[in-house]
């Protein structure tokens, strides 16, 4: 179920010189201009094109922290985040370090539903009998005040990785390494948690042999190795892809492509039958990064480093089989619980006689939910109603505090409409933390009825005349020319594309020739462009026949994709929406 929308062109800029002086065919230039692009030069996505670290700041305080660690032999621990940014991050951590020569390093991530989210200061007593030299979080702690001076208390130096906003007081930490902190001159903020750590990781390398580490034996590791896992968590983070992540994304999918890919991360693929010759970014997005959350969400994150860590096929595929289960479970549990959040949405429009009297904001509870599914309940519930939700769930069955977890629509900020809420009402929430379009929080069961109407004025307020409705931005029509593997092929090299770059989605009528029901829910048909004589295969995952309009004739948001089967490449349309006359 998705809201009703408006349909509208992307605004396309004259096309740039360059680009066409490139030989890019003419529906791409159009298709970059539409993005922001302005130059050849940022269509360049070579490893020699990437932001020098110099800007990052602490940077170099840090590497010369891991550094001294490695050369002195110290125990180095990695806290990570429960998520697939947190999880590859760590694992890069990790793999770098020991390729670097540390000779004592471990990791440890937070079981939320023991000790929530970050460096905790209940995380970090669990270390006091045995407090280790070096604490590197990953993906987290920047918010972490408590328990990062917790942790110095007991003797532990400490770096902050992290590239979440931080509040108004920092960590007392050795060093903090993220570029979203006030006066950071780093090129882009758009770097995840695991980009933060494999930038990290090189200045490591760079302090290490300027101390005449390397040699004798002990050779200097090639870090672009690792850049499979920083295309997983970059993109499974849903973090913009602006140039910078976009040449982090491309090198890691080269690597993929070539089989050069860590041992776990070919046994997820497999798990999700995809192809690695052929790997994408949406493959990352929705067949990898889902599995390897499915372990913080459901059990420990654990299991999913362990399965990036690990340089052992059978091994991989046997922890990513045992994530590919909690994954399945993670779906089942899913569609119960947006069941059950649609049916109390669907009693609160009813309550209020039309959708259009919909609060600005809705938060949903039910006792019986899993606090590491409310995310993603959210952001279907989100889709389907094109308001910012927040879903809520005990922090364990019967407890008084609240796990919550908000997704926001275009033109919303969710994290500053908590902030102002804070603001309003200090204390309400035991915390809070996230980005633009996602954030979490915790929250007294008791304070629900105020945290309801207390956001739902904080959105009003930050939306001032905005509105709450629905958009698609499409990239136009194409010519039946266009309809043919040449065109597919450019925009497929043209990637990665994703979050602030999104794939090209095009729009148009069709004779639907021919159709029928495959796997059970979704739609094969064979359509053809007005003009045309050659029909066109298409594919409408999720749609049924009762979709497509009586007439014969149905407009379709596509994309221009390749069906590889046994070993063949055709031309098909992945239709993303069939567009209901009446209503968009």
């Amino acid at each position: 179920m998705k809201a009703p929308a408006i349909i509208r062109q992307r605004p396309v800029p004259d096309t740039v010189p360059e680009l066409a002086s490139e030989g890019l065919h003419p529906v791409l230039q159009r298709v970059l201009c539409a993005r922001g692009v302005r130059s050849a030069e940022e269509l360049r996505l070579g490893l020699a094109d990437l932001l020098r670290p110099d800007t990052l700041g602490g940077i170099d305080t840090a590497a010369e922290l891991l550094a001294r660690a490695v050369v002195e032999g110290q125990r180095i621990l990695i806290v990570g985040d429960f998520d697939a940014d947190g999880a590859t991050g760590t694992a890069v951590a990790v793999l770098a370090l020991r390729a670097m020569g540390a000779a004592h390093v471990d990791f440890r991530v937070p079981n939320r539903f023991e000790f929530g989210y970050g460096l905790t200061p209940a995380l970090v007593e669990t270390l006091a009998g045995d407090p280790p030299d070096l604490l590197v979080t990953v993906d987290s702690g920047i918010g972490c005040v408590a328990g990062v001076g917790r942790a110095r208390e007991l003797g532990s130096r400490v770096i902050v990785t992290d590239h979440h906003l931080p509040g108004e007081t920092l960590p007392p930490a050795d060093a903090i390494v993220n570029p979203n902190c006030a006066g950071d001159d780093f090129g882009s903020k758009a770097l995840a948690g695991v980009g933060v750590m494999f930038y990290l990781a090189g200045r490591t390398r760079q302090a290490l042999r300027d101390a005449g580490w390397f040699g004798g034996g002990r050779r200097e590791p090639n870090l672009a190795s690792l850049l499979d896992l920083v295309a997983l968590g970059t993109v499974a983070d849903l973090v913009p892809l602006d140039h910078n992540n976009r040449v982090l994304v491309r090198q890691g999918l080269e690597r993929i492509r070539r089989g050069l890919a860590r041992p776990g991360l070919m046994a997820l693929l497999r798990a999700g039958k995809r192809d690695y010759r052929f790997a994408s970014a949406a493959d990352l997005g929705f067949a990898v990064g889902p599995r390897l959350n499915a372990a913080g969400r459901l059990e420990d994150m654990s299991v999913g480093i362990r399965c990036l860590l690990s340089e052992d096929r059978d091994q991989a595929d046997r922890m990513a089989a045992q994530l590919d289960e909690l994954n399945r479970q993670r779906r089942d549990m899913q569609e119960q619980m947006q069941i059950e959040a649609m049916s109390q949405v669907g009693e609160l429009t009813e309550s209020l006689r039309a959708e259009a009297s919909l609060p600005d904001a809705l938060c949903l509870f039910d006792e019986d939910w899993h606090q590491g599914v409310v995310g993603l309940v959210a952001s279907r519930v989100k889709d389907a109603v094109h308001r910012p939700v927040v879903a809520f769930a005990p922090e364990e069955p019967g407890s008084d505090w609240l796990k919550g977890s908000a997704r926001s629509v275009r033109g919303l900020h969710i994290r500053d409409a908590l902030a102002l809420l804070e603001a309003r009402e200090p204390g309400l929430m035991r915390a809070f933390g996230g980005h633009a379009m996602a954030a979490g929080l915790s929250l007294a069961r008791e304070h629900l009825e105020r945290f309801r109407g207390g956001l739902d004025s904080a959105v009003r307020e930050l939306l001032g005349d905005g509105s709450l409705e629905a958009e698609i931005l499409t990239d136009g029509s194409l010519e039946p020319d266009d309809l043919g593997l040449e065109l597919a092929r450019e925009l497929e090299r043209a990637g990665p594309w994703g979050q602030r770059f999104p794939e090209p989605l095009f729009d148009g009528h069709f004779a639907v020739v021919d159709h029928r029901v495959v796997g059970g829910a979704h739609l094969k048909m064979q359509v053809r462009a007005p003009g045309a004589r050659e029909v066109v295969d298409a594919i409408a995952f999720n749609h049924l026949p009762e979709d497509l309009p009586g007439s014969g004739t149905a407009r379709l948001l596509y994309r221009l994709d390749i069906n590889r089967w046994r070993g063949s490449e055709t031309c098909q349309l992945r239709v993303e929406r069939i567009v209901s006359m009446g209503s968009e």
